[in-house]
């Protein structure tokens, strides 16, 4: 077609190249480059006023910051309080919230769920571009979704879309999902970089002038990251994503950037056949079903934003004949495996060279904490000599190269969610040690270094054979 062009741009920085490259001259990223659509020459609706928001309105005027007024921003409730606990106590009024998440695993359920809380004493306005109103009707009434001062559109092009909202006057917008939208300035497919970076721009601009609270759900790539242009991620108020197995029935949605509150905080969600249910103690959920009197079992506490949640680390060294053994980790980084491993054998002299190697986090949780690394020592010792850990036994601390036990923050709340779930003994690290002998009526030992901790295990086994004898 006359006038169009086909060019290659960087979905991180939006170089643009008239072939592909392997390497982004600009910015350096690999394999980066998608293919899109331009015009070559500016047509009539290239020339049109592009949107401009309140932010960029052009009549701004510079203030002396001491006479600026902090604005009154006010928080709806979505009706799940995990969600709320990520977003930093609801819903802001004027925010852009990107979700993110694999397909399938249950984005369009979590905001049709929501929509029956808004739609109180809100009105919603769902955009779909993937589903018709039937299958949308179908969903809601498997949720029990009334859908009360709920409306739904199924368009695509921005241009209508904003034009119905101008008619109806939502006060929140859901969008289902920015990558299937188009707008008609752009003449490039819907999806591709510079139609996203459009229709992102025009729900900001509507958010930001008519305070409108906007959700948009985006699509990921086989990367993992969201689809379209980095620079949509920056654009945005906050982004979430949802992360989770397919396989299994938990999801966990994660702050990964929010200007309205903590970027720690996660909620736990239980997939069931009526929707998602919020999981409010996530440490018992995961402590369900813990195997008794077996090795390479030990319970540890991460914190996730203000949150204490105990996880369980399962750890199995088996024998191998073959000269390269495996190194198998779920939920842990896997260059942190190797680093523990290279501890336990440099200053223990445990033989796990010989050894495959697996470790699993129970319940599809992701663990990145330093804290962790005590409880995944001890699982590892314990399932190299097979012997078994207490199970009220709890372990908390971070491991140096050197294998010293360093300190860990927030160990006082740490050991309380460990003394209410039942444990009766807590290993610290002895920078810890000062805390309270017991809290809660649990027993605290701190130790220096992994040689103490292997005198630990050995005298608890020791302990165990004797009350085993005994009761024979």
């Amino acid at each position: 077609m006359k006038g169009i062009k086909t060019v290659y741009i960087c979905s991180d920085c939006e170089y643009e190249s008239p072939k592909w490259l392997g390497k982004c001259p600009k910015c350096g990223s690999w394999n980066s480059f998608v293919e899109d659509v331009v015009e070559k020459q500016p047509s009539a609706s290239a020339t049109t006023p592009r949107r401009t928001s309140v932010i960029n309105s052009g009549n701004n005027r510079a203030s002396k910051f001491s006479e600026l007024s902090a604005p009154q921003y006010i928080r709806s409730t979505t009706g799940l309080n995990e969600l709320d606990r990520v977003l930093g106590g609801g819903l802001v009024t004027g925010s852009v919230v990107l979700l993110s998440g694999e397909p399938g695993i249950g984005k369009s359920t979590l905001l049709l769920q929501i929509c029956d809380c808004l739609g109180q004493n809100r009105s919603v306005l769902y955009v779909s571009g993937e589903e018709s109103s039937g299958q949308l009707k179908l969903r809601a009434a498997r949720l029990n979704v009334q859908g009360n001062n709920l409306f739904i559109l199924t368009e695509t092009n921005i241009e209508n879309i904003l034009s119905e909202a101008d008619k109806i006057k939502p006060d929140v917008i859901i969008a289902d999902s920015v990558q299937t939208m188009y707008s008609d300035r752009i003449n490039s497919a819907p999806g591709s970089i510079s139609n996203v970076k459009e229709v992102a721009m025009a729900f900001i601009s509507k958010a930001k002038s008519d305070g409108i609270s906007v959700i948009l759900v985006g699509h990921i790539n086989k990367e993992g990251s969201i689809a379209g242009p980095k620079v949509l991620e920056h654009m945005v108020d906050a982004v979430l994503s949802f992360e989770g197995d397919k396989k299994q029935i938990y999801r966990i949605i994660r702050a990964n950037k929010n200007r309205y509150g903590s970027t720690n905080e996660i909620g736990v969600f239980e997939m069931t056949d009526t929707g998602l249910r919020e999981v409010e103690n996530p440490s018992e959920m995961l402590l369900a079903d813990r195997p008794a009197d077996a090795s390479g079992n030990c319970a540890i506490c991460t914190m996730e934003g203000t949150r204490p949640i105990v996880a369980e680390i399962q750890a199995l060294a088996t024998p191998t004949v073959f000269p390269a053994p495996r190194r198998t980790s779920n939920g842990i980084d896997y260059n942190r495996t190797y680093l523990i491993l290279a501890v336990l054998e440099k200053r223990l002299g445990l033989r796990f060279s010989n050894h495959d190697v697996y470790i699993n986090v129970i319940g599809g949780l992701q663990i990145n904490e330093p804290a962790s690394d005590l409880g995944i020592a001890l699982s590892l010792i314990s399932s190299l000599t097979d012997t078994v850990i207490p199970d009220d036994l709890i372990a908390i601390g971070e491991l140096g190269l050197a294998g010293e036990c360093r300190g860990v923050a927030n160990i006082e709340l740490r050991v309380k969610e460990a003394a209410r779930l039942g444990f009766t003994t807590a290993i610290v690290p002895i920078h810890n040690g000062s805390i309270s002998k017991k809290i809660g009526g649990i027993k605290i030992i701190p130790i220096k270094n992994v040689y103490d901790l292997l005198k630990l295990l050995r005298a608890s086994d020791v302990k165990e054979k004797k009350g085993t004898n005994n009761e024979k």
